[in-house]
């Protein structure tokens, strides 16, 4: 039993499905939207970013001996590496890829994904995590989310 945030939903799960869903609607029901050859190279190194981005802060929570899953108990904050960064960066690298395979393979669903995922993250798994570490590391944390944005942009 985990005694970790109640999080309803795997996100890795889920943005794994999102993607199953994706291709299946947008290659075989909706349109594609044609887009320049430029966003297509974009998008590409969106999806090397963001195998790069997860490994990265996978690796961070392995070496600091931490379980990534969201619903596990939590021992200490993580604050170096890319969370100097950013405190999501494993969500972020899952909305990365969802918006550049819509940059890459011009499959609207794709970037509905991308958002959907984005707003679930948001407010149903990053605001209860939140919650959680707030009560556990309560000073220590604080001042992390003011130092550390929650994504890279906000």
């Amino acid at each position: 039993m985990m005694n970790g945030p109640d999080i309803k939903g795997n996100p890795l799960r889920i943005s794994v499905g999102l993607l199953v869903a994706s291709y299946i609607l947008g290659e075989f029901i909706f349109p594609k939207y044609h887009l320049f050859y430029l966003l297509n190279i974009i998008g590409v190194l969106g999806l090397i970013a963001s195998v790069g981005i997860f490994f990265i802060g996978f690796n961070l929570f392995k070496s600091y001996e931490e379980d990534p899953i969201p619903t596990s108990t939590t021992n200490r904050i993580i604050k170096t590496g890319i969370f100097a960064y950013m405190r999501n960066p494993i969500y972020f690298a899952f909305v990365l890829f969802l918006f550049s395979m819509f940059l890459v393979f011009e499959n609207v669903m794709y970037f509905l994904s991308s958002i959907g995922l984005a707003f679930w993250l948001h407010h149903w798994v990053i605001k209860i995590e939140e919650e959680y570490l707030l009560q556990n590391f309560n000073e220590e944390y604080e001042r992390y989310t003011n130092a550390v944005r929650r994504w890279l942009f906000f």
